[in-house]
């Protein structure tokens, strides 16, 4: 039984990652078991067995997402030091996932919060579940930077953690819809600008715009490579 299991998991799992990179370029609602049998070679029933219905298949999508999302970004972050240099380790690791193409469509959960943000439902609340805990983790990485001494104690941090956020949602528009390739150089050069205007004397050096840019042109190439 339990190797049954284990075979079961790993195919709802490679499901899933599939279902992630359909729903990022063609939205949530455009998932559905028989979109997604087709894609996969598998029959209906097939899905059926793992997914009951097409709210069951959005929402373990989602979940999934956040857990790349999680893989990807806040847990290797989490190894820089307190402060600034892991709240810029933070976002330079988000701008650079989105760089190097992890979902098909772009950003995830941008995509699937500008489709869900006007309806109401589970999906809807699980996405804004998400968003709320990612805004939060800005929140406290800039306060532990705060803390630290190498952010002004005065700036509220609700403040700064929504600018970041909307600063990343224009790099990400711009993109998609114009095919901008140096729209996430030019959010990573705001944000640096930004975390500059409200560093202390005590905060450790940031990456120049002009030399960060660089360095990942270089890296996204090597990826493609």
């Amino acid at each position: 039984m339990q190797p049954r299991r284990a075979r079961g998991q790993r195919t709802r799992t490679a499901i899933l990652r599939r279902a992630v990179d359909i729903a990022s370029a063609e939205g949530l609602e455009g998932l559905t078991v028989g979109r997604l049998a087709e894609d996969l070679g598998m029959s209906k029933s097939g899905l059926f067995a793992h997914f009951g219905s097409k709210e069951e298949l959005q929402l373990a999508t989602v979940d999934t997402a956040r857990e790349i999302f999680i893989e990807q970004i806040t847990r290797p972050a989490l190894g820089a030091p307190k402060g600034m240099p892991r709240l810029w380790s933070i976002l330079d690791r988000w701008l650079a996932y989105i760089e190097r193409g992890i979902f098909k469509g772009g950003c995830f959960f941008t995509a699937a919060s500008f489709e869900f943000d006007s309806r109401r439902g589970a999906v809807r609340d699980r996405i804004a579940e998400i968003m709320r805990e990612w805004i939060g983790v800005l929140v406290r990485a800039i306060e532990q930077a705060q803390k630290a001494g190498h952010i002004d104690p005065k700036i509220d941090a609700t403040h700064v953690a929504f600018e970041i956020q909307s600063i990343a949602i224009g790099g990400h528009w711009a993109n998609q819809l114009f095919d901008d390739r140096d729209s996430y150089s030019r959010s990573r050069a705001v944000m640096l600008n930004r975390l500059r205007s409200v560093a202390t004397p005590r905060c450790p050096p940031l990456p120049s715009s002009t030399s960060h840019a660089l360095k990942r042109a270089r890296s996204a190439h090597n990826y493609r490579a």
